[in-house]
């Protein structure tokens, strides 16, 4: 988005990954797979560690953790992508736009900083193995989970807010999504 045009736009026009229409129903097919595939991974992993008591341990905690934030983040653009080849509509609302940006930078950064913590839950098992069940108390997973999500929660919100004081003057955007 450039500064310039003062008009408040309605809706953008969301270009995809080809114009060619044979190529339409092998990359509608070959998405809609890898996000199945991707959502079915995500939820077994869940599932598995939710049901078995043995994986109740903090690497556990965290992997599940991940694994939904995959799901919402990978649900944040696929399916409007996927609405789109179908319905052969390219546009997207502003709101649309500025809600997906959003939930993007959203769960991206909570990709980030979930591995942050996983790499210190690590490196409390390695480094200090004799104190992991004292430092790595559930108490101290679930807190840093959340202070995870608060931290991602105000920075998505704060970059949705700036992008909101941007004019803009192209409505084309050269891509399957809306991004910074």
């Amino acid at each position: 988005m450039e500064p310039g045009n003062i008009t408040r736009v309605s809706e953008f026009l969301l270009l995809g990954l080809s114009e060619e229409p044979e190529l339409q129903p092998l990359i509608f097919g070959l998405f809609l797979s890898m996000y199945l595939i991707t959502v079915l991974g995500n939820l077994l992993i869940i599932l598995t560690v939710s049901s078995d008591p043995h994986l109740h341990t903090p690497m556990y905690f965290f992997l599940s953790n991940l694994s939904f934030v995959d799901i919402c983040f990978t649900s944040t653009t696929i399916p409007k992508m996927l609405v789109n080849i179908q319905t052969q509509s390219k546009v997207i609302t502003y709101e649309g736009c500025i809600t997906q940006m959003y939930f993007f930078t959203l769960f991206a950064g909570l990709d980030v900083y979930l591995l942050t913590v996983m790499a210190y839950d690590r490196f409390v098992a390695i480094c200090h193995p004799l104190h992991y069940t004292v430092i790595m108390h559930p108490r101290l997973c679930g807190l840093l989970v959340l202070v995870s999500w608060i931290m991602c929660v105000l920075n998505a919100l704060l970059q949705s807010l700036m992008v909101l004081r941007l004019s803009c003057t192209d409505l084309e955007i050269p891509h399957f999504f809306c991004e910074l």
